[in-house]
């Protein structure tokens, strides 16, 4: 067992990062979803650790505690696991690690020794700071203040960043470290010095550049950026290199003060420093920004740490564009109902300072309030610059999204994905109407039927039993060849009764879980029948995407046709007792509630062109006799 001297440093910081303290509580409490708002990390839960009736227990999610205003216990998530499953702090952490994916850290007994040496490295950072904090009032940084207020930088803002200058000199940082009487060796190790390989005198990194300091979450100083002054530098903007304090990869710019402000506002991510400053100027506080660098893994945790919904201000350029493009890929395996990205495409070859610049904040607000969804933007990657004018083109398009929606784990997200890509496939797919037509384009269904209820037996059979019939045969064929999606459909399945006994008994199995073996024959004679063989979610029983789409639509329309029947029903036995004008009007709405319903996207003209036309003949029949016998009276 390793001991807690012995993990490294900031591996505990690195494990709340990775985990949300509301997933850990939220396994052992129901959260009180009227007092909660989720979108601010802010949760509340009857306590669990004394009985009482009101959510009094309290989960903030951004600062990784909890507190019971009833009881006053308290906590993060390695305590609160310590509390409800009696462990001690070192089996906590290694439940916390394995969800989060961390290995945990051999033993090391030089722990203690190494942060200690963090501590050193930290203090070397701060006396950096403050060293180029004081060179921005020199006149060696007079180009610099000069280049800072024409980006609108006021005094403020210059000391809410810390913003400095490093001299144009080789040695003026490490000449007043040392002279401080920091040793050289940290002056390396912290990032601040370059040691030449043939064995010369080290020299600073930083050399007439203008200086933003990096915190960490903590507010400590761990690294610096600097934008070089000289127009002909080979880097315009220069980073810390890795160090023990710096991650690149797991850090970001202005994490610590944008975490108290994303509760009030939408998080935006911009791309560099004075992005977030002037964005910071402008009011909106919560900002952060990769460190220049496409954004990681680590740092999109991170940020959905600070927000469940951030919003990707994204330069308006081709360079913007292809970085949201690789976003979306990073980010489709994490995404989940209450954890989602927004973009916000900014006008062409801007970014956020030169919008705030030019048009004010007002104008960067709207930006940010228009930012569309992903699945927004993954479509206009997908078919951006395609030409789609033929069935393989159109087939191509279908595999790229069909890869897309596979990399979601969460499967009822992915359902939802699966729908609006379905709908704007259909918006641009949708053939030209006549002008007499636009009303039914309108209605036209989101998806193409499926073959099966095409099939001969439908087409030479009068009336709409048939067809009910078929698709429940259809939908029994399904989960026959798709079990596992039987728990998803389970509340669907309930009410869809069967009016085959043989199938009522196979619906009833599935329901149960029982097994379908004793049932051979009639799962034989069920996949046997032709418009099931040929149903696509049948023959390609290795797709369950398909499948669960195609069960969706199929029990959309089972229960719609049965809803337009028992309506029939009644209304012939009011027929019997009421002969007025109120049930001619009460049949017409009937009806055309009836179409409205199935012309929207539960059915199409081809599917029940036949049972839509028998189904108005009877209400067509009933109202004739309602007024016929009105007519006698």
């Amino acid at each position: 067992m390793i001991d807690t001297m012995s993990l490294p440093p900031g591996f505990l910081d690195e494990l709340r990062n990775r985990v949300s303290i509301s997933s850990v509580v939220g396994r052992k409490v129901t959260w009180d979803m009227r007092k909660s708002n989720q979108a601010k990390g802010d949760f509340w839960a009857p306590c669990p650790f004394h009985q009482e009736r009101t959510a009094s227990f309290h989960v903030d999610d951004r600062k990784g505690f909890y507190y019971c205003f009833g009881c006053h216990a308290k906590g993060d998530a390695l305590s609160f696991l310590r509390e409800t499953e009696n462990m001690d702090f070192m089996e906590a952490v290694e439940v916390l690690a394995r969800e989060a994916g961390m290995t945990l850290p051999a033993r090391d007994p030089k722990a203690a020794e190494k942060a200690d040496r963090m501590g050193e490295l930290v203090e070397v950072m701060e006396g950096a700071a403050r060293f180029f904090r004081m060179q921005l009032s020199t006149g060696a940084a007079a180009g610099a203040r000069s280049y800072l207020a024409g980006r609108g930088l006021t005094q403020e803002m210059l000391e809410r960043f810390e913003i400095g200058f490093a001299p144009d000199a080789r040695h003026a940082l490490w000449s007043h470290l040392t002279g401080a009487g920091v040793s050289p060796d940290k002056i390396i190790e912290a990032g601040l010095a370059i040691a030449p390989e043939d064995g010369g005198a080290p020299f600073d990194r930083f050399r007439g550049r203008i200086i933003f300091p990096i915190r960490d979450a903590r507010g400590r100083c761990i690294a610096f950026g600097g934008r070089a002054m000289n127009p002909d530098a080979r880097a315009k903007y220069l980073n810390s290199p890795e160090t023990p304090l710096f991650d690149k990869g797991r850090s970001l710019y202005n994490v610590g003060p944008a975490r108290g402000a994303a509760g009030k506002q939408p998080l935006i991510v911009a791309e560099g420093y004075m992005d977030v400053i002037a964005l910071v100027a402008a009011g909106l506080e919560a900002a952060v920004a990769p460190l220049g660098t496409a954004i990681t893994e680590d740092q999109l945790r991170m940020i959905w740490r600070l927000s469940p919904e951030p919003v990707i201000a994204l330069d308006g350029d081709a360079a913007g564009l292809r970085a949201g493009y690789r976003l979306i890929d990073l980010a489709l395996p994490h995404l989940g109902p209450e954890q989602s990205l927004r973009f916000c495409i900014l006008p062409g070859g801007m970014d956020p300072d030169d919008v705030l610049r030019t048009s004010g904040a007002g104008a960067m607000r709207k930006l940010i309030e228009r930012a569309v969804p992903l699945v927004q933007l993954l479509w206009q990657r997908e078919t951006e610059g395609q030409v789609l004018d033929s069935p393989e083109r159109r087939a191509a398009l279908d595999g790229r999204l069909r890869a897309a929606l596979g990399r979601i784990a969460d499967t009822g997200l992915r359902g939802h994905y699966a729908e609006e890509l379905r709908r704007l496939r259909t918006e641009v797919f949708r053939p030209a109407r006549r002008a007499g037509d636009r009303g039914r384009a309108r209605h036209a269904p989101a998806t193409q039927p499926l073959p099966s209820t095409r099939a001969t037996r439908l087409a030479s059979t009068q009336g709409p039993e048939i067809a009910e019939q078929m698709r429940e045969e259809i939908i029994l064929a399904i989960l026959l060849t798709h079990p596992q999606l039987a728990p998803e459909f389970e509340t669907d399945l309930e009410r869809a009764e069967m009016s085959n006994p043989a199938y009522e008994s196979l619906r009833r199995a599935l329901l149960l879980g029982e097994e379908i073996a004793p049932r051979g024959s009639e799962v034989r004679h069920l996949l046997g029948l032709s418009h099931v063989r040929i149903a696509p979610p049948v023959r390609h029983d290795d797709d369950p995407e398909l499948a669960r789409n195609c069960l969706r639509e199929e029990f959309a329309k089972l229960f719609t046709r049965r809803g337009a029947a028992s309506e029939l029903r009644e209304a012939a036995e009011d027929l019997a007792h009421l002969a007025d004008e109120g049930l001619t009007w009460r049949l017409r709405q009937a009806a055309e509630m009836r179409n409205r319903a199935e012309r929207s996207q539960l059915s199409d003209s081809t599917d029940l062109g036949e049972d839509r036309a028998a189904l108005a003949g009877h209400l067509d029949k009933l109202i004739e006799s309602q007024i016929w016998v009105k007519r006698k009276k």
